[in-house]
């Protein structure tokens, strides 16, 4: 998923939810400024379904559900002044959420306990995803224990996972014969499923 051009800076939290809640765009919120998300390629699309779909099925009868790109998580300081210029609020590729979802406030459009957050990478986005939203997220959100980033651009998922001590253990997987166990979900995501029917040009 792309975003689109900068709005305008130096909303308050309150302020961005009040514009976010009456637009028909996914507004994402990074300290004060707000960006408007743009459209996806097929190939990020299809490569979101088939995770979504993957997942669901495994997830059938447990605990934990899985939500697409329409849900919004909240990583900041707690707790959140309406007043504050801090904080993110960001709409992941995927979000899986274990036990009864909590949110930011009684609107319930605001999730704060992500158990797995899903990227599928974009050429707009891929500096972001690595970089200060992975830190947002490990920072603020302390129910999240897996952050995947998932390629669009050759057969590969890397995986990041929260240690008992509170460190993240990165690997990274290649090739559709490899597969990715997320232990906290007692899932796996095979990269031929992930992969399929989705082309992707030889480098």
């Amino acid at each position: 998923m792309s975003v689109a051009q900068l709005l305008k800076p130096e909303f308050t939290v309150d302020e961005y939810l009040a514009l976010e809640r009456a637009s028909d765009q996914r507004l994402i919120y990074l300290d004060g400024e707000i960006f408007a998300m743009a459209g996806e390629s097929g190939e990020h699309a299809d490569i979101t379904s088939n995770i979504v779909i993957t997942l669901g099925n495994q997830l059938k009868g447990k605990p934990c559900r899985v939500r697409s790109k329409d849900t919004k998580v909240r990583s900041g300081i707690m707790p959140m002044s309406g007043l504050s210029v801090r904080g993110m609020f960001s709409y992941p590729d995927i979000v899986v959420i274990c036990g009864e979802p909590e949110y930011h406030d009684a609107h319930e459009d605001v999730v704060i306990n992500p158990k797995v957050i899903v990227e599928t990478l974009s050429e707009s986005t891929e500096a972001f995803d690595r970089g200060e939203k992975f830190e947002r997220y490990k920072t603020w959100n302390p129910t999240l224990s897996d952050y995947l980033l998932v390629s669009q651009t050759s057969y590969e998922i890397q995986h990041s996972s929260r240690q008992a001590d509170g460190t993240w253990l990165t690997r990274v997987y290649k090739g559709l014969d490899a597969k990715v166990e997320i232990a906290s979900i007692d899932c796996v995501l095979r990269l031929a499923d992930i992969y399929d029917r989705v082309k992707i040009a030889a480098s």
